[in-house]
């Protein structure tokens, strides 16, 4: 049967709400990394560290250092020895925690307290590394120097390296959870920078391996790694570094975020 012209514009309608109503269900379009069109991402609620988000840095076996370093913020390490923190007294604005007597001379002795952040260390690697539905899977197969990332969940099931600067844009509410099952390295003399009012305290970084940050090269965010997090000479962060394994400092400047 030939359709009328009547019929053809309501049926070319129809497909056009169709269509419309697809991605209202999406979510609006927008041009994402790389310039490909993307689904806007749905909101991420920050990973809650509790008692670990009180650090600046925290690990279970130990911060080594080569003076001097500059940390803005609470150490610690448990259930290591307070003697594997190797961190000056003049070193650290704030308070050096240790769970024995061991440990710079203005160290604070609580072993309850450590025990109690490292739990909540752990709790927060695996509600990073739990969120469902990631934005981005494998963006550029793990390499996402030169880019700027918009807020959202991002997944790699490899390691991920930052050979150019990146920029994290978006605002002062937006989060940004990195889920990576190997290592995270960046390269020397290169940042990753905020825009648009991102906050580093909204930034998660969780590694199934190791971290490096390059000599001289700027960080931004909380680093929860499985394993060690190690920061070359002159390297610096706004964040935290939260490690299962050691934290190696070599002449780095760490500062707690504005909470």
């Amino acid at each position: 049967m030939t359709m009328t012209k009547f019929q053809r514009s309501s049926t070319a309608h129809k497909r056009l709400l169709a269509a419309l109503l697809s991605v209202a269900v999406v979510g609006v379009c927008s041009v994402g990394v790389g310039g490909v069109a993307v689904a806007d991402p749905l909101p991420q609620a920050p990973v809650a560290l509790g008692v670990a988000g009180t650090f600046a840095i925290l690990s279970k076996t130990g911060v080594t250092d080569v003076p001097s370093s500059a940390v803005t913020g609470n150490v610690g390490a448990s259930p290591i020895t307070g003697a594997a923190t190797l961190l000056s007294c003049p070193e650290v604005t704030g308070t050096i925690f240790s769970v024995d007597a061991a440990g710079p001379a203005c160290k604070v002795t609580d072993a309850t307290l450590l025990s109690t952040a490292v739990g909540d260390m752990g709790i927060a690697y695996t509600d990073a590394a739990g969120r469902p539905n990631p934005d981005f899977v494998n963006l550029g197969a793990g390499e996402i120097g030169g880019l700027t990332l918009l807020p959202g969940l991002y997944k790699w099931n490899t390691g991920v390296s930052i050979s150019n600067d990146v920029v994290l844009s978006g605002g002062p509410n937006d989060v940004f959870i990195f889920q990576i099952s190997g290592n995270l390295s960046e390269a020397s003399a290169k940042s990753v920078t905020l825009v648009g009012g991102v906050q580093a305290k909204n930034v998660f970084w969780q590694t199934a391996g190791a971290v490096s940050l390059g000599t001289t090269a700027h960080f931004e965010g909380t680093i929860l790694s499985k394993t060690m997090v190690a920061l070359k000479t002159g390297a610096s962060i706004n964040g935290r570094l939260l490690a299962q394994t050691a934290v190696t400092l070599q002449s780095n400047t760490v500062t707690e975020p504005a909470k």
